[in-house]
């Protein structure tokens, strides 16, 4: 066996970075089983305990520290060997939408090693929101999405579910009616998710601001002009998840991976695979901390 499974490596470094297997296993679309056998493989190959558990804390040893630093230069080390052992002989232009929310994340890190890997192609980027940019693929206008969709819609390829959260700054009270919104101009989806779980609760809302960028959002959130809603796992910095059972649930988003053409061309075709096959990178570990009143 390989001491050194890429596999394993990177469970290893999911678990380090969410802080228990449990969490590791939702950012790895792993079962924890399956979590905690990548782990005891990696300690029985290294012949080291690289955690430290009890029934409440998960701590590294101090090998396990180590290992930290081994596993991403090698992951490291090993994603620059592929990349430069991929001679690619492609040549063409991408029109690549993207919904803003997936561009503020980790989305710009797959597109720099993809143009790396194939620099003979052209990369054409619009950014704006998810119905928007469908009507430009159906349109002929771009080659390629990723954006959002509701649950039961069954448009793209799934690339993760995420839970709809009303968003505001830390220690955000105060949710009587009219709910002040935060929110982007239609035919923005979570605007849709929004009014109509207000409509359904019998609830009144104003909208105190609109922004065509999650720039814009971020900053009117934050200088307290109200709630916005959003993806919970791409939650803007100073952003939290907003927990009162005043205000009604939102359920889920679904993020999908869109293509203009059935028999797309090569360069197409090595974008989409490579945005599909990088999935579990574009769903951030990192979720805001729960806010409830008063906090």
């Amino acid at each position: 066996m390989n001491v050194f499974d890429p596999d394993l490596l990177r469970t290893f470094l999911a678990v380090e970075r969410a802080g228990g297997f449990t969490a590791a296993g939702r950012l790895l679309g792993l079962r924890q089983s399956t979590v905690s056998g990548h782990i005891a493989r990696l300690e029985q190959a290294t012949g080291r305990a690289l955690f430290r558990r009890d029934t409440r804390n998960l701590a590294l040893t101090a090998d396990g520290a180590a290992m930290v630093g081994f596993a991403r230069d090698i992951l490291d080390a090993q994603a620059r060997a592929e990349r430069h052992f991929a001679e690619s002989h492609l040549t063409g232009l991408i029109r690549l939408g993207a919904s803003d929310d997936v561009m503020a994340r980790e989305l710009p890190e797959v597109l720099l090693e993809f143009q790396r890997s194939h620099p003979g192609v052209d990369l054409e980027l619009t950014v704006g929101l998810s119905e928007n940019l469908e009507h430009r693929l159906a349109a002929g206008e771009l080659d390629l999405m990723v954006g959002k969709r509701l649950p039961g819609e069954r448009h793209g390829e799934p690339l993760w579910r995420d839970r709809t959260v009303w968003a505001g700054p830390s220690g955000a009270t105060g949710f009587a009616d009219p709910i002040p919104l935060v929110t982007y101009p239609p035919p923005s989806i979570t605007r849709r998710v929004a009014l109509r779980a207000l409509e359904r609760h019998g609830r009144t809302w104003r909208i105190a601001c609109v922004s065509d960028s999650q720039l814009g959002l971020r900053a009117a959130v934050l200088a307290g002009l109200g709630l916005t809603v959003h993806a919970e796992s791409l939650l803007p910095p100073g952003l939290f998840a907003v927990r009162d059972d005043r205000l009604p649930d939102l359920g889920e988003l679904e993020f999908v991976l869109l293509r203009r053409r059935e028999r797309p061309s090569e360069p197409e075709r090595a974008l989409y695979e490579a945005i599909a096959a990088s999935a579990r990178r574009l769903r951030p570990a990192t979720v805001g901390s729960p806010v409830g009143p008063g906090r």
